[in-house]
């Protein structure tokens, strides 16, 4: 049976449009499936649409999360929750193409582990954007070793992938990076991002670069070693600029240098005030670790053999 995991954060206008979409392209071709909806804490009525539709459809089955835990802790509870055989990720919107979840299959059944969405085009997006994005990824990529210029969430997983990646328990994980971290037979199908038939993206700028600086620093060290390479070039400019203050000094030309020295002042406080920051960053990544608070919490449940809508700890 194949798992399709919907993460939703104020759906609402998408919920019923996803699950008949996926439901009809299914069935259409004899996969077994079932739906699992993934209430991100919203606020409209994406829980009351996910209800409905668990009581109509015997595949729809919908968890709600008692806040908001964001995109990523969606992900990993629907990979947790997911009963199928392999499961496969994909936006509530309709971003990514539903119809690609049969190529995905089929590629599933002749032995492939891991099947990547791969995007041949990023559909309609400014160009600062495209550019933040480009540069996330390339960082990204050149700290992982794996060429992430076109990943997304879109993908299809084995169930042994899917345990493996449910076994892992750090509390911020970033499941595009981690589905190629974890190996297995891998193969990739290209999609083009799709326009949205309703509603309106729920991502904000400030949401974005929130969401890149803590996938970078849960994936990589790599902004750490930035602390290292700045030190290096302070370090070559107060070479150089001791010498040509000694060479002054001893051709009886030295200048007073007072701003010399304040803008080196400036320069060097700010390095290290950068610096501290990073490292106070990380710092703080790792006192959330150890705390070993839950990476969300699941309040209630919908359809097919759904627990008593308790609050419980995952």
């Amino acid at each position: 049976m194949l798992t399709v995991i919907l993460p939703a954060y104020n759906e609402e206008e998408m919920v019923a449009a996803a699950a008949d979409a996926i439901s009809q392209i299914l069935m259409g071709e004899d996969i077994p499936y079932e739906i699992l909806f993934v209430d991100d804490g919203s606020t409209d009525g994406t829980w009351a649409g996910i209800m409905n539709l668990s009581n109509q459809k015997e595949a729809v089955r919908g968890i709600s999360f008692s806040r908001n835990f964001g995109k990523e802790a969606a992900v990993a509870a629907g990979l947790a929750e997911a009963r199928g055989d392999c499961a496969v990720v994909l936006d509530c919107d309709l971003q990514h193409p539903p119809e690609k979840i049969v190529e995905m299959y089929r590629l599933w059944e002749q032995g492939y582990e891991v099947i990547e969405g791969v995007k041949s085009s990023r559909g309609k997006e400014s160009g600062r954007h495209a550019f933040a994005a480009k540069l996330f990824y390339g960082m990204i990529s050149s700290a992982s070793g794996f060429d992430m210029e076109n990943a997304s969430d879109f993908k299809l997983l084995d169930r042994k992938a899917i345990d493996a990646l449910v076994s892992l328990k750090e509390k911020y994980a970033f499941f595009r990076a981690l589905s190629s971290w974890v190996g297995f037979k891998t193969t990739t199908v290209s999609y083009d991002v799709q326009e949205r038939t309703a509603g309106e993206s729920k991502w904000t700028t400030w949401g974005l670069m929130r969401y890149a600086v803590s996938n970078i620093a849960s994936f990589t060290t790599a902004p750490m070693q930035i602390v290292t390479i700045l030190g290096v070039i302070v370090f070559i400019v107060s070479v150089v600029l001791g010498v040509i203050a000694i060479v002054q000094k001893i051709a009886g030309v030295a200048l007073g240098g007072f701003t010399t020295v304040i803008l080196m002042q400036g320069f060097i406080g700010s390095i290290i005030m950068m610096s501290l920051g990073m490292i106070g960053f990380y710092l703080a990544r790792i006192y959330e670790e150890i705390k070993g608070r839950p990476r969300y919490i699941i309040s209630k449940r919908a359809g097919r053999a759904a627990e008593p809508e308790v609050a419980r700890r995952c």
